[in-house]
């Protein structure tokens, strides 16, 4: 046999070959099927289940942080207004309480001013008692000299003094 004769039949198997290679395979295919098949769907389908899992999880999870989110939101908006209440309060209550002090200082003012005055009139009042006794002291001295004799009498005296007196504030009351 050369190589020119059956050149194309060295590469072409024998049928007992094809058979027995088929039978083989067949059998390779069984067992992959029947032992190994099994263990890589397990696998695979285990694998798939933690996948889905982990995305049920970070699914969840995102959800759990968008909630989270918007309730740190919400208190954050509450505290601001909760915040600013407070700021509004504290101011309204700090001008109530300097206009209180404003009117307390004023009520104080009117009536320290009211007791001077009353104070001044009436230190007034005694100085005036004052001056007029002295006065009438000093008439009645110069009026018993000028006279050339002592008043004694003291009905004289009175009336001496009373019209002096009287004069005296006649001539206040028109000064004023």
């Amino acid at each position: 046999m050369t190589l020119a004769d059956g050149g194309i039949d060295l590469f072409i198997p024998k049928v007992y070959d094809i058979v027995w290679s088929l039978i083989i395979l067949v059998i390779v295919a069984l067992f992959f099927y029947k032992f190994f098949m099994p263990k890589f769907n397990a696998i695979f389908d285990e694998r798939a289940e933690k996948i889905e899992g982990n995305i049920d999880k970070a699914k969840k999870a995102k959800n759990d942080a968008d909630a989270a989110k918007k309730k740190y939101e919400d208190q954050l908006n509450n505290a601001r207004v909760d915040a600013s209440k407070i700021t509004d309060d504290a101011r309204n209550e700090a001008t109530k309480i300097i206009s209180d002090a404003h009117t307390r200082a004023d009520k104080e003012a009117e009536q320290i001013t009211a007791n001077a005055q009353r104070s001044i009139a009436s230190q007034q009042q005694q100085a005036m008692v004052s001056l007029k006794s002295e006065v009438g002291t000093l008439a009645t001295a110069l009026a018993g000299k000028i006279l050339g004799s002592k008043l004694q009498d003291s009905d004289v005296q009175s009336n001496m003094l009373d019209d002096m007196i009287d004069n005296l504030d006649e001539k206040t009351d028109n000064k004023k």
